[in-house]
């Protein structure tokens, strides 16, 4: 299920955040990690299922009528078992009035997901 990310769970989103290609730098992951606490329109959702193994960052458009993915992340122990394609299910769930769309680097898998 979707969670909405919390500072207590920064150590947790700050490891997932740093699968990201873009995100490997430490210094980007704690901007990105402050990006997403500061700024309204973007949020940081987590995936639980017994632990926290999947993180999914999204930006709301201005008109407030889209939702970019800029971050989508899972465990890499967690892996080819649909965990990324649950998230991002259950992201068009909570917001079905809302075009889903991917940024050049989440796009690839975004493209994966036939329900978007």
């Amino acid at each position: 299920m979707l969670i909405r990310y919390k500072k207590t769970f920064e150590k947790i989103a700050m490891g997932l955040l740093s699968f990201m290609p873009t995100e490997k730098d430490l210094k980007k992951l704690q901007l990105t990690i402050k990006e997403y606490e500061t700024e309204e329109n973007l949020q940081l959702f987590l995936w639980k299922e017994e632990d926290i193994i999947g993180l999914i960052g999204v930006q709301m458009s201005d008109d407030d009528s889209s939702l970019l993915i800029q971050h989508i992340s899972v465990n890499p122990s967690h892996r080819h078992q649909g965990v990324g394609k649950k998230m991002v299910k259950s992201l068009k769930d909570m917001y079905p009035n809302k075009q889903i769309t991917a940024n050049d680097t989440t796009a690839p898998f975004v493209e994966k997901c036939d329900f978007c």
